[in-house]
């Protein structure tokens, strides 16, 4: 397991790998550089090269690890940034947790969707770790935020079979599907209330290798736990979601699949509490770290 991390050092985007303390970073420009293995000069290039990029940097990194030729770097010395940014719309899925379609629903005897609810975001809405939701305080009242565990296609792929699917998972992030629940309603197809920009924090990694599941998200607003859940409660499985969305439909390295949120969004609340300026939001899925965002 390795987490993949994009930063600004000096002013330059760079991308790396945390190291086993998690407060350091291998530049991944000085392991090709030292020991004459491609990685890539981005994330978006090294998710292109797949299996073979991640071979790659292991080489790199056991070389690294017999003769210490690199020092890492400090977290405290880099910005951490959006880990890469994805070529194509994020695919997002609705209403996957059963309590959560009976709060989004506000009824006890609301039943499951029968099929998966895909929506997208737009990635003009993707932004990193610390960076400020903005609240358009012209445009909405209403900004509720979403955890949600985010799974990351590695191999272009079209109708695979959910037994197969996982094949083609290169790895996972957290996503807050941030929402304007007043433009959700008011435009019905949920694209526009979902995308106003800065609605789609990532990272603060991509977390690539083995990791046996489930996972549990925890969503704090200033400090305070708003959601606990764990993807072993999704409706629909990450296999199941892979193999509807490739039926007829290709999906390419880099496509990020927002797997759904679970119960304790603010639309939730009794009364509803959405967010508002100075508001401070952490999704934690360990081990792939913490995605903190302020509202601005």
């Amino acid at each position: 397991m390795q987490r993949l991390v994009s930063y600004n050092y000096n002013g330059q985007r760079q991308w790396g790998v945390l190291a086993s303390d998690g407060v350091s970073i291998y530049s991944a420009e000085d392991l090709e550089e030292t020991y004459f293995i491609p990685l890539g000069e981005t994330m978006e290039e090294f998710i292109e090269s797949g299996e073979e990029g991640l071979l790659n940097l292991a080489r790199a990194l056991e070389m690294n690890e017999k003769d210490k030729s690199i020092e890492p770097l400090s977290l405290k010395d880099v910005r951490l940034e959006v880990p890469f940014y994805p070529r194509r719309n994020i695919l997002c899925v609705g209403k996957n947790y059963q309590a959560h379609v009976k709060e989004f629903d506000q009824n006890a005897n609301a039943k499951n969707p029968a099929v998966p609810i895909f929506f997208t975001k737009a990635t003009t809405s993707v932004i990193g770790p610390e960076e400020e939701i903005d609240s358009h305080p012209a445009a909405t009242k209403e900004v509720d935020y979403e955890g949600e565990l985010g799974v990351i296609i590695g191999k272009r792929c079209t109708n695979v079979a959910a037994e197969d699917a996982m094949k083609y998972v290169y790895g996972y992030t957290i996503i807050n599907d941030v929402t304007a629940r007043d433009l959700q309603r008011k435009h019905v197809q949920w694209f526009k209330g979902k995308s106003l920009d800065t609605f789609c924090p990532m990272g603060p990694t991509v977390m690539v290798g083995d990791w046996p599941v489930p996972f549990t998200i925890y969503t704090k607003v200033n400090g305070h736990l708003r959601q606990e859940g764990s993807t072993n409660d999704l409706i629909f499985s990450i296999p199941r979601l892979i193999e509807v969305l490739s039926d007829g439909m290709t999906l390419l390295p880099g496509d990020v699949i927002a797997t759904g949120t679970p119960q304790g969004v603010g639309m939730g609340q009794n009364p509803p509490q959405f967010l508002k300026k100075g508001d401070v939001v952490e999704i934690t899925i360990d081990p792939i770290g913490t995605l903190k965002n302020t509202v601005k």
